[in-house]
């Protein structure tokens, strides 16, 4: 017999639950993780010291404004703390504007190939996602416009964007901005704001400093190498600030969590070696990997989106096994719409050579696999 039971809300079972990089190789091989887009150095010393520090004081609550992080940033990027609201990652932010803007009967608007949550987001709210398509895996402008509608309600721009590594100037920004309607809440999303060296490059905070729809949300996941702490934040108007934080959950950002992000937003000497990193390897990557006759595309993120042949034992999903096969993980693009490019995070120097050298090995052809 059928079981009975609740329902759950429409948009809910067209979910395809949102699956990060993965961490192992098959088989057990010790692996390089290449699929995430973390931090290539890992945390800040100071930052570690600070989460430990916390170790006596886990039996209570963390402070569920997150008052010292706030001001912490506030003071770091030049914001009124009262305009910031500190997430469990910028991820839980994205899902709690969709949850306050958008419901059943109402669009949620974002690139083809834009972060995979800002669909979940909206499905899981009942809303329907809406993607417009990309010009050369770039947000176009004008085709964001032409979908926008009476029933859109929130446009999502990831820029940079994941997985395609491309990115709006700010003149750009500020031309879509201008066409959206009053009541549409443009989100940028500017999760790799601190890898982008294009002088033409906004992140949004000018943006949502002026404008009430307009929010610009960050995380501490990449260049600050706290991914697993899972501490996000979001800038934007009073008016949406005070509505996230009716519906946030009350401690939602741990103790540990909120002291290792306001150590590592201190330790600049870190970030500038993250950044610095970032800048001699992602060319260094992107030039050796084109050496190897693959299609790489520009990006200012710490990852590489990379196609491959369309050519059965050539393709995305074969180089993919093969570099497991050699204990290197990347990330596969089709849940993305992308099946024939693999995304790969910037890694260790020696985690870079390899990769150069197991991807060469790979596309020579049979004769040479497991050579290496």
């Amino acid at each position: 017999m059928p079981t009975i039971g609740p329902r759950p809300r429409p948009g809910i079972l067209e979910i395809s639950p949102y699956v990060g990089g993965k961490a192992e190789a098959a088989g057990g091989v010790p692996a390089v993780k290449l699929s995430a887009n973390e931090s290539a150095i890992g945390p800040s010393p100071k930052a570690m010291a600070a989460y430990r520090a916390e170790a006596e004081r886990l039996h209570r609550y963390p402070d569920g404004s997150c008052t010292a992080l706030r001001e912490a940033i506030g003071r770091r990027f030049n914001l009124d703390p009262e305009r910031i609201v500190c997430g469990a990652g910028s991820d839980e932010l994205l899902a709690l504007l969709v949850r306050a803007y958008a419901g059943p009967g109402e669009e949620v608007l974002h690139t083809a190939h834009g972060f995979l949550m800002y669909k979940l987001a909206a499905l899981a709210a009942g809303a329907h996602p809406v993607a417009a398509p990309e010009r050369d895996l770039k947000a176009d402008v004008d085709a964001l416009l032409a979908r926008v509608t009476s029933r859109t309600r929130i446009l999502f721009l990831a820029n940079p964007n994941n997985p395609t590594g491309s990115y709006l100037s700010g003149e750009e920004l500020r031309r879509l901005h201008a066409g959206l309607p009053e009541d549409v809440l443009l989100v940028i999303d500017a999760a790799y704001a601190e890898f982008v060296s294009a002088p033409d490059y906004e992140s949004g905070l000018a943006l949502a400093r002026e404008h009430p729809n307009v929010v610009t949300t960050r995380t501490f996941s990449k260049l600050f190498g706290l991914a697993a702490l899972r501490v996000g934040w979001m800038y934007g108007p009073p008016t949406v600030v005070d509505v996230v934080n009716r519906i946030r959950g009350p401690f939602n950002v741990s103790q540990p969590g909120q002291a290792a992000a306001i150590a590592a937003l201190e330790d600049l000497d870190h970030q500038a070696a993250a950044k610095a990193h970032n800048d001699r390897w992602l060319p260094w990557l992107r030039e050796q990997i084109l050496g190897l006759g693959l299609v790489v595309h520009p990006s200012v993120g710490n990852f590489l989106l990379v196609d491959f042949p369309r050519e059965p034992g050539r393709d995305a999903r074969a180089a993919e096994a093969y570099l497991e096969r050699h204990g290197l993980i990347p990330r596969n693009m089709a849940a993305y719409g992308l099946p024939h490019a693999l995304r790969i995070s910037v890694g260790l120097e020696a985690d870079n050579h390899r990769l150069v050298e197991v991807l060469r090995d790979f596309l020579r052809g049979p004769a040479h696999a497991g050579a290496l």
